[in-house]
This record gives C-alpha cells, structure tokens and sequence, in this order.
C-alpha cells in the first residue's frame, strides 16, 4: 500500500508533547552553537561528523545545546506513540523481556528507591525532571561568563542514559506505529544523531546502548 508524503507537522505536533520547549537566548555562545548545530543537521552532512566539537568551542557548550535538543526532540517523538502506551499495553518501562527500567529521583519522596512504574508514567517523571535540571541555572548557565558546575558532564551522562531508554522503548514496543505513520525514516535520523554524539563523547555506557545493539548496526555502521 503506497502513502502520501508524509506531514511532519501533524505527526510532530504541539498537542502530542507535554512538556515546552527549552530554548536559548539569541546572542549567547548556546544560541550561536545551537544555530550552528542545527544548520548543520539541515545541510545534509554526515551525522558523525556534524557531532564532532567545532574547533575553538567549549565542549560542555556543546553538550548542553545538545542534551536540550535531544531532550526536545525525543519528547516529541515519544509523544507520536504516547495514546497507545497505556497502563495496560505498557505496565512496566521496558525494552522487550531483557531490560526493566525502574524510576528513581533523589530528590522526590516518593521515588527515592527504584520504583516500577508504567511507560507512560515513567517518561512523564523523566521529562518533568530533565525540564527541571535544564532550566536550573545553577546547573545549566546560560549567561556569559557564568562556569558549568563540576558535575556537569555527569548530570548529562544520566540525562542521557535515561533518553536512551525511550528511543529503546519506542523502537521495541512501538515501531509498529511509528511505521504506520511513515514516520521510520524521520526517527532513525534522530537517533542515528544522538548515538553518534553519545559514542562520541562517551556520554552513555555501551550496557545501555546494548538494547538497540542489532538495529545500531544497521543504521548507524
């Protein structure tokens, strides 16, 4: 069965994420590396080479601009599957029989132990706690002049760890949607995007990219 072109706009569409988008203030190194990072992707160039620290910038500029892009990104395609990731079809975080995600937030009460919870339930913790670490200036400056905090590579490592999970759940649990919706191609060049900037920078461990091991050697070889 042939499809149309298909309409990024109302697969990707406002109503389906429930959580804004983070931006950067124009005349900011973050803006300025954000506009280079994403007219880059637009230009058509090789994935793994528009992921490489351009020469004279700082690499945790770099990081940031592309933790929040991903953050943006994956939370929108999370949200093309989202009505049928019910507590019924999806009772647990998963990525197939291998891999059980459990929530944890250190900072909340309610989840300072490892907690099972839905799909559903799992990511809208996940987002509402990186929302909250990429808007905290303490840990993601966005004025000249104002130093990243130490631990600010490690924080981004987890941030990311935990996105993994998603394209791990949607790919596993969902692609079937995602193909119904001529979506394929769109999402394996997000993910294409991020696994290339991940590896390199070893920003998440090969343990938790094992999930997608076989697909990641199909598209991203």
């Amino acid at each position: 069965m042939s499809r149309g072109p298909l309409n990024l706009k109302s697969v990707f569409s406002k109503e389906r994420t429930f959580r804004p988008k983070k931006r950067f203030d124009p005349g900011t190194t973050k803006f300025e590396l954000h506009k280079k990072a994403q007219a880059s992707l637009r230009s058509g160039l090789d994935l793994k080479s528009i992921v490489v620290l351009p020469d004279g910038e700082d690499l945790n500029d770099w990081i940031a601009v592309h933790v929040v892009d991903f953050f943006n990104r994956i939370n929108l395609i999370y949200g093309t599957v989202l009505e049928f990731c019910t507590n019924e079809s999806c009772p647990v975080m998963s990525g197939g029989p291998r891999y059980e995600y459990r929530w944890q937030d250190s900072s909340s009460d309610r989840y300072k132990k490892p907690t099972n919870l839905p799909a559903a339930a799992y990511v809208k913790e996940l987002m509402a706690w990186i929302e909250n670490i990429v808007n905290d200036e303490a840990i993601f400056p966005t004025k000249i002049g104002v130093p990243f905090p130490r631990s600010f590579q490690s924080t981004c490592k987890k941030i990311l760890t935990r996105l993994h999970r998603v394209f791990v759940h949607v790919y596993i649990h969902h692609f079937d949607r995602v193909q119904s919706m001529g979506a394929e191609a769109h999402i394996n060049a997000c993910y294409k995007h991020f696994y290339y900037f991940v590896r390199n920078f070893s920003l998440v461990d090969k343990r938790e990219l094992e999930p997608l091991k076989e697909m990641q050697l199909q598209i991203c070889s």
